[in-house]
């Protein structure tokens, strides 16, 4: 009974859980190895890879090296070539140049004496380079200096000409004013001289045929002696009245002359040419000068204006008859009215 129940306790004991947990154990673990091996041979491969490009890099480089050291051979080869060439030139230099020292040593011998001469010549062209220069520089300013002339000069001459044609243009217009001019001063003229005869005309029918009152050309005389006493300045009371006929004819005369023509009475006092004797005057000039004065005091007194009257006084030097007799005295003693454009 015992035995039946010892076999009922052996038969109830199950060993499958716990295998089954080994083999679990064991699956995990060979994962895990599966894990780490594919992780190392990712690294180990990625290593490789690296390993493999600079490997190829240092074989470029290598292959460079080898290009450049068969270049670098090629060129020492050369250099080699070209050193035992240069050798053979510089030994045939330093020959020359011995030679050549053997004649500058000889040609030093013949121009010892020729150096001082020579540096004397140095030092004049040095001086006379010098003078060149500053010349040079002189006639670069003078040159300047002429430019700027110039450009003044056409300046000029383009302003001349301009003024040439100016100037032209206004001697056109002189020309024709100086025509116009001349054409209204002899119109003026003209009537002027109208107005002068009209007058002179008037004077003789107001003065009549009187002793002493003569007409000479353009000009009205009076003989001293029917205005004046012997070296007198003062109008007597007979050329008075002469000279009031003579004032109404100019106040008639100055209504009727436009006031566009300029004229003027002058009154001019002559003597004969013996000395005056006088304490009033000194001499005839003052004596001739005194008494026109008076005849234009009078007739402004009388009303004629004063901007149509001027005074003159040429005593004896104006004659009208030289001789040296009374008769010549007498002539030349007068006084002259002429009427004439100021």
């Amino acid at each position: 009974m015992a035995l039946a129940r010892a076999r009922r306790t052996f038969r109830t004991v199950d060993y499958w859980p716990g295998f089954v947990d080994a083999l679990s154990t064991m699956l995990l673990m060979f994962t895990f190895l599966l894990s780490v091996f594919v992780l190392a041979q990712f690294f180990l491969s990625r290593d490789v890879t690296g390993k493999d490009t600079a490997l190829q890099r240092l074989n470029r480089q290598i292959e460079e090296l080898t290009s450049l050291l068969a270049l670098e051979r090629s060129a020492k080869s050369d250099a080699q070539a070209s050193l035992s060439s240069l050798t053979v030139t510089l030994d045939q230099t330093r020959k020359d140049k011995a030679e050549l020292q053997n004649l500058l040593d000889q040609s030093n011998a013949g121009l010892s004496g020729a150096g001082s001469q020579a540096a004397q010549a140095n030092k004049a062209l040095d001086a006379e380079k010098q003078v060149s220069a500053r010349a040079l520089a002189q006639i670069d300013i003078l040159n300047q200096q002429i430019s700027a002339l110039r450009r003044q000069l056409s300046a000029i001459e383009d302003a001349l000409a301009a003024s040439e044609s100016r100037d032209r243009e206004s001697q056109a217009k002189i020309a024709d004013l100086g025509s116009r001019l001349n054409v209204a001063l002899a119109q003026k003229v003209q009537e002027l001289a109208r107005y002068r005869s009209d007058f002179f005309g008037r004077l003789r029918e107001i003065l009549g045929n009187r002793p002493g009152i003569r007409v000479v050309g353009d000009r009205f005389v009076f003989q001293s002696e029917v205005l004046f006493e012997s070296s007198q300045a003062t109008i007597n009371p007979a050329g008075r009245a002469e000279l009031d006929a003579l004032a109404n004819a100019l106040i008639d005369l100055e209504r009727e002359i436009p006031t566009e023509i300029a004229w003027i009475l002058r009154v001019d006092g002559h003597t004969d040419k013996r000395p005056i004797q006088s304490a009033q005057f000194h001499s005839n000039w003052e004596l001739s000068s005194a008494r026109a004065i008076a005849v234009v005091q009078y007739l402004i007194s009388k009303g004629v204006s004063p901007q149509h009257l001027v005074a003159a006084g040429f005593g004896e030097y104006q004659p009208l008859d030289t001789a040296d007799n009374d008769e010549a005295y007498r002539r030349n003693r007068r006084i002259e009215l002429k009427l004439t454009e100021r």
